[in-house]
């Protein structure tokens, strides 16, 4: 239920395993790849490393038809990231693409298309059809001219790629089923993407990252968070964000005034290219996630993935990679359970795990702006403590910021920031600065 990024992944997934994978997606699907419904997907998104490499481990290859179609992929000092305007230490082998989120899912979606045992169907769900404690199937809704309810398909086991709205919850409740427990941190923070023409203005640039620093909180006069990446069609694509009164909106010369608040790379596109048509917003209020294993009782052959499961602050990029990560959760789910009509809870555990580690580092970068009221961790202040000085020692020394931004792209566990080697080099680092 659900065809963008986490639905498309869940079905590749679900290749393997099924004789029959039906997609089930409401939205008329343009051929720029961007439905009606999902207005975030003109926003500029990152495809962490960890995510890249998820991404091509189930679709082998897809980079190389990415970058033929004029994405480009980055490496070395082609990625840069900056904090309060300082460029960051290199970190060797630092690699990224850049592409916009339209141009990966029209390539995703003709991947899976290419399936045999996968099929597409445009209709709207509108119900589950539960039997006992398992689901076995899903009810359509009616075509719009008539209402009501539509067909109901029979399936063995069902997904739920529906995103962060996702109705599924109520429709447990109506069932007679408890809702899963959610956890949420209320974040106010609003971003903005504008295109421009792209020429040889940056050189071999392709990713640039700006955000505060540790110890200022945020605080626009001293530099604008954004990010730039160079994409298909011979554009740049930028992204600005702010939190609470800071949000920037659709007006074009302020957005180049924010541009020009922004570190080097950012300015200079501002100064010398372009802007291709409008500038789109985008609030989002709420990190949020469910968690599952809460409950004590699940109906079987049900799972949940993408924003369905868990939403977080998108100034971190997380998002596209969870869903990836959250598809190999459900691999390993499907090859060791000999019965996936059963509660999923070895799923949502393997799944709530990347969650988790994905929530703890964007609600502790979070809990730092000061209109963000928490709920903060026990020992918070020092937690903050330490992580300000790591963030400051991976401003200057690579090996650090190479740790650092492996946890940052997931391909680290959070606990790797607490490894006494590197807590002993980051000291280090900082004494002799």
């Amino acid at each position: 239920m659900g065809g963008s990024y986490a639905g498309l992944f869940a079905a590749r997934v679900l290749s393997d395993y099924a004789e029959d994978v039906v997609v089930m997606e409401p939205d008329v699907i343009g051929d720029d790849g961007l439905g009606r419904r999902t207005p975030q997907r003109h926003q500029l998104h990152a495809l962490l490393s960890m995510g890249h490499t998820q991404l091509e481990r189930w679709f082998p290859g897809i980079t190389a038809g990415l970058v033929a179609g004029g994405a480009r992929l980055g490496e070395g000092d082609d990625v840069q990231f900056y904090l309060d305007g300082r460029l960051k230490a290199p970190v060797a082998g630092a690699r990224m693409l850049g592409v916009t989120r339209p141009f990966l899912e029209h390539h995703l979606r003709r991947r899976v298309e290419d399936l045999e045992n996968v099929r597409f169907i445009q209709t709207q769900v509108a119900d589950l059809v539960l039997q006992g404690d398992r689901v076995t199937g899903v009810v359509t809704a009616a075509p719009e001219s008539g209402g009501g309810e539509g067909e109901t398909l029979a399936a063995e086991f069902v997904v739920d790629a529906m995103g962060r709205n996702s109705p599924v919850e109520g429709w447990l409740a109506r069932h007679g089923w408890e809702s899963a427990p959610v956890d949420s941190m209320r974040i106010d923070l609003g971003y903005a993407t504008a295109a421009f023409h792209r020429g040889d203005e940056l050189g071999s640039t392709v990713i640039a990252h700006s955000s505060p620093g540790p110890a200022s909180g945020y605080q626009p006069t001293l530099t604008e968070p954004g990010a730039l990446a160079a994409v298909e069609g011979e554009r740049w694509s930028v992204v600005l964000a702010g939190y609470a009164d800071h949000r920037p909106g659709p007006d074009r010369a302020e957005f180049l005034r924010r541009m020009r608040r922004c570190v080097a790379p950012i300015r200079t596109v501002a100064d010398t290219s372009e802007m291709i048509g409008d500038v789109k917003t985008y609030r989002f209020v709420e990190s949020r996630r469910r968690v599952h294993s809460r409950l004590s009782r699940f109906p079987g052959g049900l799972v949940v993935v993408g924003d369905a499961l868990a939403s977080v602050n998108p100034v971190y990029g997380q998002g596209l990679t969870l869903s990836a990560l959250e598809a190999n959760a459900l691999g390993s789910y499907l090859r060791s359970t000999p019965y996936p009509q059963a509660p999923a809870w070895d799923y949502f555990r393997l799944a709530e795990a990347v969650v988790d580690a994905a929530w703890q580092l964007s609600t502790a970068a979070d809990l730092a702006q000061p209109h963000v009221t928490g709920p903060y961790p026990r020992g918070y202040r020092v937690q903050k403590w330490v992580a300000d000085k790591l963030t400051e020692a991976s401003v200057v020394d690579s090996a650090v910021n190479a740790q650092y931004m492996g946890v940052v792209n997931m391909e680290l566990p959070p606990k790797a920031l607490t490894d006494p080697r590197f807590l002993a080099r980051a000291a280090r680092v900082l004494l002799s600065s």
